[in-house]
């Protein structure tokens, strides 16, 4: 079992407001110049908010939600610092409410 962290906020805020794709690609070129492995995925309508424990959390978030998901503490951290009013948290997986941390509910259009 993995603990995943997680940067959540609304999909309005964070993919239209804030300057997000800029700090995801800062973030991506220093694992680049570092040669790092990419270890935090953006993932629209995340599906770990559908689990009872998360009602809480799901409560406090605008929806469609958009989270940021990552295996390193230190990114969901650094994040938190660049990004206002969001919401920052862990959850482990797999579990039988969160089968994939990844997984999205969002359809393709």
């Amino acid at each position: 079992m993995q603990t995943y962290y997680y940067v959540l906020g609304s999909r309005k805020f964070l993919i239209e407001e804030e300057p997000l794709e800029e700090v995801l690609r800062e973030r991506a070129r220093n694992y680049q110049e570092n040669e790092k492995e990419l270890d935090f995925w953006l993932v629209q309508q995340p599906a770990f908010l559908e689990a009872p424990e998360m009602a809480e959390i799901k409560a406090k978030c605008p929806q469609p939600a958009v989270a940021i998901i990552s295996t390193n503490k230190q990114v969901v951290v650094w994040l938190k610092l660049r990004l206002e009013y969001v919401l920052t948290g862990e959850f482990p997986a797999p579990t039988a409410s969160i089968p994939d941390a990844l997984a999205s509910l969002a359809t393709a259009s």
